[in-house]
């Protein structure tokens, strides 16, 4: 697999290990609320990282059911993305901001035409801006939605900046803190692996979640207890 386009010259990636599978199905769960009772569509291109992460290993694997759509969102008109969410019963909605920003320029009432009912939806690829996400939000989710705004590499593999849905604020263009499975205060808890050395009582992100980062979602309370796990390999 190859990184996109924007990063200059194609560098080629391969995950073949399993804690790439564990690591997509763990953040398919708790940062995109899959369950396997839902319908999870990644509005996607399968050939780049996201495909392969969240349109196959991801959901596959805690038994959802995945749509793959091959074309273009906008054919035969502006409705198409809605009309399939309606048909299908889609209630996780998965996409790139340019695919956003080309559904609301080119059909920005389309999503009211058509009665479908999303619980989470996400971005992935490149910012987003704040008046886009808030018609993400607003329109094309009608309000019911809980939103993440993710960040991650081809390299890594899987999130590493997002909110947890309906835990920590929304704020429109910003992806939010470090993923659960890439920060750790360890004075909570949490315990890992350095070099083949375990670390102990040590801080690896010194109160990553609790506000030591940037303060990107206007709060520094943290992640309830309940919600910290060991991380070990």
């Amino acid at each position: 697999m190859y990184t996109s386009g924007t990063t200059g010259r194609p560098k080629g990636c391969q995950h073949s290990t399993g804690g790439y599978l564990a690591y997509v199905a763990g953040t398919s769960k708790y940062y995109q609320d899959i369950h396997p009772e839902d319908t999870y569509w990644c509005c996607a291109d399968i050939g780049w990282i996201t495909g392969h992460s969240y349109i196959v290993y991801g959901p596959l694997a805690l038994g959802a059911t995945s749509v793959m759509y091959e074309g273009v969102p906008t054919y035969p008109d502006a409705g198409r993305v809605w009309r399939i969410a309606e048909r299908l019963g889609v209630n996780i909605f998965h996409t790139a901001p340019t695919t956003i920003r080309m559904l609301r320029k080119l059909g920005p009432d389309e999503p009211g035409k058509y009665d479908y009912h999303l619980k989470h939806m996400t971005t992935v690829g490149e910012p987003i801006e704040p008046e886009v996400w808030r018609w993400y939000h607003d329109v094309a989710g009608k309000g019911e939605a809980a939103i993440v705004d993710t960040w991650w590499q081809t390299e890594n593999g899987g999130f590493l900046g997002s909110t947890l849905p309906a835990l920590q604020p929304m704020k429109p263009g910003s992806c939010g803190p470090g993923v659960l499975a890439s920060t750790g205060d360890l004075r909570r808890g949490w315990r890992c692996r350095r070099g083949g050395q375990r670390t102990s009582r040590q801080h690896l992100h010194p109160q990553p979640v609790a506000g030591n980062l940037p303060n990107h979602l206007g709060s520094t309370r943290a992640l309830p207890p309940d919600l910290l796990r060991e991380v070990l390999p």
